[in-house]
């Protein structure tokens, strides 16, 4: 059985997130083959070319995290329409300075929760013109638009609602697919 480390970026900062829950009850939804792990980038300054000669420790730190792992999903919510601006600012980082972009060739899947109607549909699509540009293999379908409502999903990512749980459960269980047919064409080495 290979196993494949996935990084989890979660696109809100607060504490509270609902989507930090979703991305819990991902988690708890992985199958044994993703050693899932959340890459923080809560400790980014605001990123500028000037950095490129010498990146700060935690800009160090956040790039090899990403180099680290052989696939990204990503867990957002939507701001104004698009991707907030800290998770914008950490996917600068990991794909500067040019020639060194860490999200070459990675496979990513996009999800995330709103409690609007669209979930998080406009944020995404943002998000997938991105990481295109990054050159990033991504997971096109399922796509994930999920509306939260209070008590969806506890603090500890216990999902309450038996076909959002069964729809979670098979988005993580397409990923891990989709994971494996990449890195059979697109070894992480190559």
């Amino acid at each position: 059985m290979t196993t494949h480390k996935v990084g989890y970026l979660i696109g809100s900062l607060a504490k509270g997130s609902i989507n930090r829950k979703l991305a819990k009850a991902l988690v708890r939804f992985a199958p044994p083959e993703l050693e899932m792990s959340e890459i923080s980038f809560k400790d980014l300054p605001l990123y500028s070319y000037d950095y490129d000669a010498d990146y700060p420790p935690a800009g160090k730190a956040f790039k090899a995290a990403i180099a680290a792992v052989d696939a990204v999903l990503f867990v957002t919510p939507e701001y104004n329409r698009s991707i907030p601006g800290g998770l914008k600012n950490a996917i600068d980082w990991a794909s500067r300075p040019y020639g060194t972009n860490s999200f070459t060739r990675k496979p990513s899947a996009v999800i995330g929760t709103s409690p609007g109607a669209i979930g998080t549909a406009v944020a995404q699509q943002n998000l997938r013109s991105v990481l295109s540009f990054c050159n990033s293999p991504q997971m096109n379908a399922p796509e994930a638009y999920i509306q939260f409502t209070p008590g969806l999903i506890t603090d500890d990512g216990e999902v309450t609602n038996e076909a959002t749980a069964d729809f979670l459960r098979k988005f993580m269980q397409d990923f891990h697919v989709f994971i494996a047919r990449v890195r059979s064409v697109l070894p992480k080495d190559a």
